[in-house]
């Protein structure tokens, strides 16, 4: 038996160099997302799960460091929080290698491209090329999809993204994450149950793509294939998306698998 770390296994910090003041004021400030813009100190003690006066005392710390903004009695982020992601795009070596391929399957196809990676129960979009709007149906112009924007964070149940990257984790960890993580529903086509979702990341794992069809949201699908380093690992996930009334969900998949396969052959050598 190796006595190799699991790769998908969580850094464990010793007990002795553990800040736990750290932990609970990143975990304060992790609590804010799309869902609860906007806080008090009852609401991120419950979410942060902390004592509320912990939590009244690391939202004002926060907000004496600019990294949230306060009327008295309800907090929010501020803009300086973009400090972080700003920095991790601007010089992490993942999206600085992508994005030239992204910008180039973008102008060639004219469709959406994206990279993404793995965090927790979401999939994080690090670099992307493409138009963003659409032509409906009826012929007026619209958004293709809402949320697609750099550091967006997508419910990895529900993407061709997530499910790719869930197929790259061992038995041991998809397990582990099908048993922490509920499987919210967002449309009429989003898989909850886990029994489901495990075949999908099983036959994602054997097919090495997946797809999904108005799981996120209504009005788009998206085609998934891994990335992965010279090694095999999985460290990404290359996607692209569109309107289902461009293409024909068969259509969608034989033009644009061969385009998305090829690109993570090419970048393979360079993660």
């Amino acid at each position: 038996m190796s006595d190799a770390p699991d790769a998908d296994a969580p850094f464990v910090v010793a007990k002795a160099d553990l800040i736990a003041g750290m932990a609970k004021g990143m975990a304060v400030l992790e609590s804010f997302d799309t869902e609860r813009q906007r806080l008090n100190a009852t609401l991120a003690a419950q979410r942060a799960g902390i004592t509320r006066a912990a939590a009244r005392r690391h939202l004002l710390t926060l907000t004496a460091l600019g990294y949230l903004e306060t009327d008295g009695s309800y907090f929010w982020l501020s803009s300086k929080v973009l400090r972080f992601s700003g920095t991790y795009l601007s010089s992490a070596r993942f999206p600085r290698v992508v994005q030239p391929a992204l910008n180039r399957l973008a102008a060639h196809t004219q469709e959406s491209f994206s990279a993404v990676v793995l965090d927790g129960s979401e999939v994080v979009i690090v670099a992307r090329s493409g138009n963003d709007w659409r032509s409906s149906p009826a012929g007026k112009t619209q958004v293709l999809a809402y949320g697609l924007h750099l550091g967006a964070r997508l419910p990895a149940h529900a993407t061709s993204t997530g499910r790719v990257l869930l197929a790259g984790l061992s038995d041991v960890a998809l397990a582990q994450w099908l048993s922490a993580h509920p499987l919210r529903r967002l449309t009429s086509h989003t898989v909850t149950d886990p029994a489901v979702l495990k075949a999908q990341v099983e036959a994602a794992r054997k097919a090495d793509y997946s797809v999904a069809f108005q799981e996120h949201e209504l009005g788009v699908q998206a085609l998934a294939v891994p990335l992965r380093n010279p090694q095999g690992k999985v460290v990404g996930a290359l996607n692209v998306v569109a309107a289902p009334h461009r293409w024909q969900p068969e259509e969608f998949r034989l033009a644009l698998l061969p385009v998305l396969q090829d690109a993570a052959q090419e970048l393979r050598a360079l993660l």
